[in-house]
C-alpha cells in the first residue's frame, strides 16, 4: 500500500466539546458517535461539525497513541492527506479572484520548465484541467517510483525537482506513457496527485513566494489555526497522532510518510483547526465573521465541471472538491487516505454546514461505513 496514499480517495471513551448546542442533545449525539466509531475498531478519531459559519460540535474519540494511552483531543494533529487538495484549489481560486490568472489559461507560460503532453502536443493543459483531474497528466509512473516516498520523516526532495524529473523529457522519472495519458487534456477524468503538486508550484510562481506561506497568511492565521502544519517536523510530537495499519485484524503502528508534492496531500491539522476551514467552505468562505475567500469563490468551486468518465463512486467534480452519494443525497466531499490515515470532509452549502472526520488508521470497508454513518447523521440532524 506504500504509494496508495491520498487515493482513497475499540478505543477509550474520548472527549466531547459542544458549542452552541443543548447539553443533553450534544451528550446523546456524542454517545452515539462514540459507539459507531468503537464498533468499527478505529484507534483514534476526531469529529467536527460547523453550521452558519460557526463550529458547533467537536468530539475526540479513542487514542492518538495506543502504547502510551495518550488520548485524542481537539488539538491532536492528524495528516489531512488528500483533503489538502481543496486547500491548494482555494489558493488558485484566490489568485483567480485577484485577476492574477484565469482558470482556462494554459499553465505552461507560468512555469520555468516545459509542459507538453507528448501524445497531445497541440492541446494545452489549463488550470481548470488540473483542478478537475482532467489534465492528461497520469499518476501511473508516480505510484511505481518508490523514491518519492520517505518513511519516518519529511522528504529532502524539492517539489520542482520532482516535477521536472517527472514531466520533462529526459527527467529522472520521465516515461511518456506512464507520466501522460493518451487522451487529450479535458478528455478523461483521472485522479492525479502530480497535477495538484503542480498546482501548488504554480500558486507559488504566480503569487511570488511559496504557496504554503501564502496559505498560512490568507487562511490559517485569520482562522486562528494554531495546530496546522505543512511538514512532519513542525508538528509537536506530543500532539501528533500515531498512524496504524491493520495487521492480522489489529492495529499496528507504522511510520509517517513524507512526499515532495505537498499541494496534493501533506497538510496536517487538528479537528479544532480544520473544522473552522470546512465551516468556512460551507459558508461562502466565512467562519466566525472572518472571510478567508472572496464572496462567490466557494460557489465557483462547488459548481460541477466537465469531467468525462467519472468513476461510479462519484456523481460530480468541482474545482478541487468532488460530489458523491451520502445517505441518499449528493454531497460535496473530499476523502484522504494512505497507510495509517483515513480522513473525510463533507459540505452542505445549501444548509451552510460541514463535517470533518479524521482518523489514525488505514481505511477499511468497516471504517468507511462507520465514518459515512457519522457524517450522514451530523448533516441530517445537525447539532
Amino acid at each position: 500500500m506504500e504509494l496508495t496514499r491520498r487515493h482513497v480517495i475499540a478505543a477509550g471513551a474520548g472527549a466531547l466539546l459542544a458549542h452552541a448546542a443543548p447539553a443533553g442533545a450534544a451528550t446523546a449525539l456524542g454517545r452515539d458517535i462514540h459507539q459507531v466509531l468503537a464498533r468499527a475498531g478505529i484507534p483514534g478519531a476526531a469529529v467536527g461539525y460547523a453550521r452558519d459559519g460557526q463550529v458547533r460540535f467537536v468530539l475526540a474519540h479513542g487514542h492518538a497513541d495506543l502504547a502510551t494511552r495518550r488520548p485524542v483531543t481537539a488539538d491532536t494533529v492528524f495528516p489531512i492527506a488528500s483533503i489538502t487538495k481543496t486547500v491548494t484549489a482555494a489558493a488558485i481560486l484566490r489568485l483567480a479572484g485577484q485577476g492574477a490568472v484565469r482558470l482556462d489559461d494554459p499553465v505552461a507560460p507560468y512555469l520555468d520548465f516545459p509542459l507538453v503532453n507528448p501524445h497531445q502536443s497541440d492541446t494545452a493543459i489549463t488550470f481548470r484541467h488540473l483542478l478537475t483531474h482532467t489534465s492528461g497528466i497520469s499518476d501511473e509512473k508516480y505510484y511505481a517510483v518508490g523514491g518519492f516516498l520517505r518513511r519516518g520523516g519529511d522528504t529532502p526532495m524539492a517539489l520542482r525537482d520532482m516535477l521536472v524529473g517527472y514531466l520533462v523529457p529526459g527527467g529522472a522519472y520521465y516515461d511518456a506513457d506512464g507520466c501522460y495519458a493518451a487522451a487529450a487534456p479535458g478528455g478523461v477524468w483521472d485522479y492525479c496527485n502530480v497535477g495538484f503538486g503542480l498546482l501548488g508550484y504554480l500558486a507559488g510562481r504566480i503569487g511570488g513566494f511559496d504557496a504554503r506561506m501564502a496559505v498560512r497568511q490568507f487562511l490559517m492565521a485569520p482562522l486562528g489555526m494554531r495546530h496546522s502544519y505543512w511538514t512532519l517536523a513542525e508538528a509537536p510530537a506530543a500532539l501528533a497522532a500515531t498512524p496504524y495499519d491493520w495487521v492480522e485484524g489489529g492495529p499496528r503502528p507504522v511510520a509517517t510518510m513524507g512526499f515532495p508534492d505537498w499541494g496534493a496531500g501533506m497538510l496536517q491539522s487538528s479537528v479544532a483547526d480544520f473544522t473552522r476551514y470546512v465551516g468556512a467552505c460551507a459558508n461562502d468562505g466565512v467562519v466566525d465573521g472572518v472571510r478567508i475567500l472572496p464572496a462567490g469563490t466557494m460557489a465557483r468551486m462547488l459548481t460541477r465541471q466537465p469531467a468525462p468518465n467519472l468513476p461510479t463512486w462519484l456523481t460530480g467534480q468541482g474545482l478541487g472538491w468532488m460530489a458523491g452519494p451520502l445517505d441518499g443525497a449528493d454531497r460535496w466531499e473530499h476523502w484522504g487516505g494512505a497507510e495509517g490515515i483515513f480522513t473525510v470532509a463533507y459540505l452542505d452549502p445549501d444548509r451552510r454546514q460541514g463535517v470533518t472526520i479524521l482518523t489514525n488508521a488505514t481505511a477499511t470497508d468497516v471504517t468507511k461505513v462507520a465514518v459515512k454513518q457519522v457524517a450522514a447523521r451530523l448533516l441530517r440532524d445537525g447539532v
